[in-house]
């Protein structure tokens, strides 16, 4: 006699045992992927400690490079299930996790339009200027978001928010490539970078996002 009960699907965020899968290969990427733009930015601090500072108001830029830093390198471990299962640390570390966020964004705003770089160099200006906006956004969404207590719309937010934060390690990434199979790169091609990597992290952050609506509805 063959039984009528459907089988147990397991939530795709558990392993085998029902414990939630730790996460620690996607952190690992992200760490190693926030890296890259958390070095540039403490040699770019290094530049203001010198007898020669390039840099007339360095507020704008320490509040960039530290807020982005910790937004990055923290928020990396909120990609692990096993820790979002932990409500204290999910909402502790979300409780500073926000406020950096909103300092890296809002200073990328500024450096943007303020900096004085050369002329040339406008309409890379106007890429950061485009995705710190969305950036802003997407973390206004998410505030919003869990104060109405959605959780799925409060992770899709801020998951392409730190998408668009990450994006300096794929810039980084992206140049490295460009380098091996072209060669030099100039301004036009620098800002076609960027541009390209802050669109594969995007994408990126819409397959995660789908991903997770696709394992919630399988749950019900």
């Amino acid at each position: 006699m063959t039984s009528t009960h459907a089988p147990t699907v397991k939530p795709a965020h558990t392993t085998l045992k029902g414990r939630p899968r730790s996460g620690w290969l996607a952190i690992t990427g992200l760490l190693l992927l926030s890296a890259l733009p958390v070095l540039g930015g403490a040699l770019r601090l290094s530049e203001l400690t010198g007898e020669n500072p390039t840099i007339a108001s360095p507020v704008p830029l320490i509040g960039h490079v530290v807020g982005m830093s910790v937004f990055c390198l923290v928020g990396a471990f909120q990609f692990s299930p096993a820790l979002r299962m932990r409500r204290m640390w999910h909402r502790t570390a979300g409780r500073g996790l926000i406020p950096a966020g909103f300092i890296a964004a809002l200073s990328s705003l500024w450096l943007a339009v303020f900096f004085g770089g050369p002329s040339d160099e406008f309409a890379l200006a106007m890429v950061r200027l485009v995705f710190g906006a969305w950036m802003t956004g997407f973390l206004v969404m998410g505030v919003i978001a869990i104060r109405r207590r959605d959780f799925a719309s409060h992770g899709a937010w801020l998951t392409r928010a730190y998408a668009i934060a990450v994006s300096g390690g794929t810039q980084a990434l992206v140049f490295a490539l460009w380098s091996i199979i072209i060669g030099e790169v100039d301004t036009l091609g620098e800002t076609l970078l960027v541009a390209a990597a802050f669109v594969i992290n995007s994408v990126a952050a819409e397959l995660i996002i789908v991903r997770r609506a696709n394992a919630s509805r399988a749950r019900v």
